[in-house]
């Protein structure tokens, strides 16, 4: 394998290479030529802290050095990845993710439903726990000649647990910036608006609260009030019974809510002061594979910024098992982090050593 300043170059085993890696500490990334599943499977348990990967599509294209995404079935497909995937969660420390971008097939005009059927597989046999199903909307879409269905321009990616508690999460990492408060009028008004002036009016006319309610939910109001106005909370809601509905569910047995709802009369929904949290809907832009011709693949940069941010420690190693062209490492050394490549396709980890070079 070919080496370079920032791509390190591997000499004797890749289980070696990569336990001197991970010991040394080095920012630079190790690519590793071969088959995922063998080199897994020569690996110690619990060495990394994040997986981020988009697996070969099955039946998309023709990948160089084959693999998999080339069987027969998508169920012979779906038995290879899941293979992979219990190598993967072996290696991963219990303190990790597994974030998956898998896209989906059609095969005699039926949509084949894979990332879900592998999904669900996971979760049953394997013991994964899901944490997030994200819709990575593409905004555009590449031509579509059908005549019977509607375009397609979304794929799905997955968030795997080892464990439903303890896992790492810095969700401050990926927050975006809250909006100011401003001064109206000599009034403190949130970002959304919110003045206290409309709660004020419908504290004072309505009549599903009584008067001692009305009095505790005045006093709350004016707190939070000063509290926005501090910068202690970011924004807010109050939600007042007969006014607005309880989150949820009205239930006071199957929501907390809704059960303060009905015991004091109102309650307050706080914006955390950092910032919102992105939503569970990605709008990324494909890779520009125009520019890209050594692969194609649309799996772009941006796709791996939150998992990496979000559940990857800054001083922890992301292993992408099937790394292309290199993007998942590229990400992570411009957010920090070390990292471990695979691929099957020895042209395939050359270019992806070129393309880290160009981050020095």
């Amino acid at each position: 394998m070919n080496g370079c300043n920032l791509a390190c170059e591997i000499s004797g085993p890749p289980a070696v290479a990569i336990a001197d890696y991970i010991e040394g500490g080095r920012l630079n990334p190790l690519f590793v030529q071969g088959d995922a599943r063998d080199v897994l499977a020569s690996l110690p348990s619990g060495i990394f802290d994040l997986v981020m990967t988009s697996p070969p599509y099955w039946a998309k294209r023709e990948y160089q050095n084959g693999g998999i995404g080339l069987e027969a079935t998508p169920e012979a497909f779906i038995e290879n990845l899941l293979r992979v995937f219990r190598a993967l969660q072996r290696v991963l420390k219990p303190t990790g993710s597994f974030w998956l971008n898998i896209g989906d097939s059609y095969s005699g005009k039926h949509l084949l439903g894979i990332p879900w059927r592998l999904a669900i597989r996971m979760m049953d046999e394997q013991g994964w726990v899901l944490r997030n199903s994200v819709v990575w909307n593409k905004v555009k879409g590449g031509p579509d000649n059908t005549s019977d269905r509607l375009r397609s321009v979304h794929e799905n990616i997955f968030h795997f647990v080892k464990s439903p508690h303890g896992y790492y999460y810095n969700a401050d990492a990926i927050r975006n910036a809250p909006k100011t408060t401003k001064v109206v009028n000599g009034a403190v008004v949130s970002a959304t608006g919110v003045s206290g002036v409309r709660y004020k009016r419908q504290l004072e006319m309505t009549t599903a609260l009584t008067e001692k309610e009305k009095g505790q939910a005045m006093a709350a109001l004016e707190d939070m009030l000063a509290s926005v106005s501090s910068g202690k909370v970011a924004d807010f809601r109050m939600i007042i019974r007969g006014q607005q509905r309880a989150t949820h569910s009205d239930s006071a047995s199957l929501s907390g809510r809704a059960k303060e709802l009905n015991d004091k009369g109102f309650y307050f929904l706080k914006y955390h002061p950092n910032g919102s949290k992105p939503s569970d809907v990605w709008d990324i832009l494909p890779e520009d594979t125009q520019k890209r011709g050594e692969h194609f693949a649309p799996y772009p940069e941006d796709l791996c910024k939150i998992p990496i941010l979000a559940t990857c420690p800054p001083e922890g190693v992301v292993l992408d098992p099937f790394c292309g062209t290199g993007t998942t490492m590229s990400v992570a050394s411009k957010l920090g982090r070390r990292s471990v490549g695979i691929d099957l396709s020895p042209e395939y980890i050359r270019y992806a050593q070129e393309r880290c070079e160009t981050l020095l």
